[in-house]
């Protein structure tokens, strides 16, 4: 077995930051952490990894990305999936959840047989599983989704994807007010599935209810739902009220505000918040005219419309929406948390998301502009160009 040492890093560990530390790893495993960093560099056993002072994290994980680099993951193909991986890898992200938006049927079962092909041979970050982002949205807040493909909530055809996607959903998102929705998310919830809510014009009252069935998530909270009114608090209310309830945030200087990113900070802290890029094909090329869902979308100075100005995903990386959320006074631990270890619980990748003993040597070093300088996934150092 090939053993490992990182050495002369800030290890961003769960209860402090290291400084000066060395990880030793064994294989794919990490084995330990000490402050030796000095002392390491003159062991003789083991590969040497000079960290050169750099921030040493666990790869982050985003359960919320739909395509990078000019791939998009609906194009149904091989190729665009591992695309997919290896933008993720190279900005810092070691395991995802493979998005889709609302389709036809044919075009989903598309995209999950891509996906289930690729999955154990990522020549990036490696697939965590797919997220369904729709079809059964409320076109009231459909957002850049294709309203041509919304539907109700049909258990009938969720048993046909499932039985495409076997166990590899992980995570659905729906309008939980839209005909069916209730019965949706129980039948969801009977197999072990995430029930997100988003794009939705649930009231308080409907939201509560649905959190009370077993929906758990916020999809881009905030964007795309019902606003906050005093009279009228709405989905995202019902969220902050519930502690079971994680939300996601794209912390991209454009989704959010920074006072809101800060508010949901403070109301769910960093266990129930998670830090997505919900990036389409756009993420690391740069502004340019893109087709997604079915629509054209214009990026301009790296933020995505529609024709109608209705803001159409990201481009943003999750390094840089680490970044960005350290800029707005949040302390890099709990920005950390969000982006590696509550999507790694939430997903119950408990070998994921930390930095400890026993855990899968999936690591990423990052500059003091939080650019990434190594990706390791699983022990494994992976030779990327960089991105965003």
């Amino acid at each position: 077995m090939t053993r490992k040492i990182i050495y002369n890093v800030r290890a961003v560990c769960e209860d402090e930051i290291v400084e000066g530390a060395a990880v030793r790893i064994g294989g794919d495993t990490i084995e330990e952490i000490t402050r030796d960093g000095p002392a390491a560099a003159k062991t003789g056993d083991c590969d040497l990894i000079d960290g050169q002072g750099n921030l040493l994290i666990p790869g982050m994980i985003d359960v919320h990305i739909h395509g990078a680099c000019g791939y998009d993951m609906m194009d149904g193909t091989e190729e665009s999936v591992q695309q997919v991986s290896v933008a993720c890898a190279a900005s810092g992200c070691t395991s995802f959840l493979a998005t889709s938006v609302s389709s036809t049927i044919e075009d989903l079962l598309a995209m999950i047989a891509s996906v289930k092909r690729v999955a154990g041979n990522e020549r990036g970050a490696a697939i965590a599983g797919i997220h369904l982002e729709g079809p059964y949205l409320n076109v009231k807040r459909k957002g850049m989704q294709n309203e041509n493909y919304l539907r109700h909530p049909s258990i009938p055809e969720m048993k046909r994807i499932f039985d495409e996607a076997g166990d590899w959903i992980k995570m659905v998102t729906i309008a939980p007010e839209l005909p069916g929705g209730t019965e949706m998310i129980g039948w969801l919830r009977e197999r072990g599935t995430i029930v997100a809510l988003a794009h939705s014009d649930a009231t308080y009252e409907e939201a509560k209810l649905a959190f009370a069935r077993g929906a758990s998530h916020v999809t881009h909270c905030f964007n795309g739902m019902r606003p906050i009114h005093h009279r009228d608090p709405g989905l995202v209310v019902a969220a902050f009220e519930e502690e079971h309830v994680s939300v996601q945030a794209i912390v991209d200087h454009v989704h959010l505000h920074p006072a809101i990113v800060r508010l949901m900070h403070r109301l769910k802290g960093a266990d129930k918040m998670v830090l997505i890029t919900d990036a389409l094909q756009a993420m690391g090329l740069g502004d340019g005219v893109y087709t997604f869902g079915g629509h054209q979308v214009q990026v301009s100075e790296g933020v995505a419309r529609l024709k109608d100005g209705t803001l159409a995903s990201s481009t943003v990386t999750m390094n840089k929406a680490l970044r960005f959320t350290t800029e707005l006074g949040i302390p890099l631990q709990d920005a950390l948390r969000m982006a590696a270890t509550t999507p790694a619980d939430i997903l119950g990748l408990q070998d994921r998301g930390r930095i400890a003993p026993g855990c899968r040597a999936d690591l990423v070093l990052l500059d003091e502009q939080f650019n990434v300088r190594l990706t390791m996934l699983g022990g494994r150092q992976l030779e990327l160009s960089p991105i965003g």
